[in-house]
């Protein structure tokens, strides 16, 4: 028979061990196939990401869904069910966002998605109220595009965009602030993520003659559109949105790309912003960890957002806590709210104030107008 001081040791070490049980988040990102330039660098930055938060200990367990939707629901599947994850992270693209967003919501499980589309949450219904977002919406984007494109006289589009949601989304929302604007499309143009060639699109969009082209794509893919507009000539302005704000676009693309324009996240040039804007020293300090694990130059915001998605956890972990237990239904319900009453976390890519209509919270302080110099992304000036 246990003795009373015995009995009472083992109750300590079992509270002990309950107390310190791990918080388990799943990752799942792109880190091979096409869009391998965008996930890798969010798979990097999960070293990056607090072992420890409110003294639980963190556990990250990191899936590649090989740039397939498939193979992300499959992925996700298997995190909620086998490891039974309090939390997750990404996927890389869209499409498998897209993919496993009735999954995520009949496990109610929170999800702290990095892709691009506002598809993914919004408009807000009971399926994406499990879902938040660390990249800058479509329409915030969108907005600075236009802001250019009046201030410099461009009056007709030509836009070429991925045959998936990515490209539909972003064709729906901007179609539809072009024409408040004033702007006329004359041409829209799709394209796989898979495609080799998309010269068809492209001498279409040539043959349109518009002032400015809007690329809508992710990635090395980005780069095929441009190549092509270049190699046949075309001297109008080319745009890209923030699917394309990474170095290694510059790298892949060389002096095709050089000129580019793009609306994005304040990190790849965080050097030039004025030393008050509280976004500088969070970006400054992801970029000298990242780049200090895996080399000089190899920063992209796409990491970015995983670790802004590592800092909203951190803030709303605590909270979850103090109503539940790791593992626990209540648990995940509370980290869920928790996300949802976010306020004012700064991130390296932006300011978040979530809201329970709004799960991305970002404002304009999350993005900035740049183009490609000299191959660097510098800030406009405009």
């Amino acid at each position: 028979m246990l003795s009373r001081k015995l009995l009472a040791c083992l109750l300590t070490l079992a509270v002990s061990g309950s107390a310190l049980a791990d918080i388990k988040i799943g990752v799942i990102a792109s880190s091979t196939g096409p869009t391998a330039v965008v996930g890798i660098p969010q798979k990097n930055t999960v070293a990056l990401l607090p072992t420890e938060i409110g003294g639980q200990k963190i556990e990250y367990i990191v899936l590649d869904d090989a740039s397939d939707p498939t193979n992300a629901v499959t992925g996700v599947k298997k995190l909620i069910t086998e490891h039974k994850v309090d939390a997750l992270i990404g996927p890389t693209t869209t499409p498998a966002a897209l993919a496993m967003l009735d999954f995520v919501a009949e496990s109610h499980v929170p999800l702290v998605t990095t892709v691009g589309s506002s598809a993914i949450i919004q408009p807000m219904d009971e399926r994406k109220k499990w879902v938040f977002k660390t990249t800058q919406n479509d329409d915030l984007i969108a907005e600075a595009l236009l802001e250019h494109m009046n201030a410099n006289g461009v009056k007709t589009l030509g836009f070429v965009g991925f045959n998936d949601p990515y490209g539909e989304n972003w064709f729906k929302v901007f179609s539809a602030m072009a024409e408040k604007a004033g702007l006329r499309l004359v041409a829209n143009e799709r394209y796989n993520r898979t495609d080799q060639s998309v010269t068809g699109q492209v001498l279409k969009v040539i043959t349109a003659k518009p002032d400015a082209v809007l690329i809508a794509a992710t990635g090395a893919p980005a780069v095929l559109p441009q190549a092509g507009l270049q190699s046949r000539g075309y001297k109008g302005k080319i745009y890209q949105t923030h699917g394309v704000a990474t170095n290694d676009f510059i790298r892949i693309g060389g002096k095709d790309v050089e000129g580019t324009l793009m609306a994005g996240g304040p990190m790849l040039v965080a050097g030039d912003l004025a030393a008050k804007n509280p976004i500088k020293a969070v970006a400054q300090g992801y970029i000298k960890a990242y780049e200090g694990k895996f080399g000089a130059g190899t920063m992209s915001t796409f990491g970015a957002n995983t670790y802004d998605a590592g800092l909203l956890l951190q803030k709303a972990i605590p909270e979850a806590l103090k109503k539940g237990k790791p593992g626990s239904a209540e648990f995940r319900s509370a980290l869920r709210d928790a996300l949802e009453n976010s306020k004012e976390v700064v991130g390296a890519q932006g300011v978040f104030n979530m809201t329970a209509q709004n799960h991305n919270g970002m404002d304009k302080r999350a993005r900035v107008m740049m183009t490609i110099r000299d191959g660097k992304w510098v800030l406009t000036g405009e």
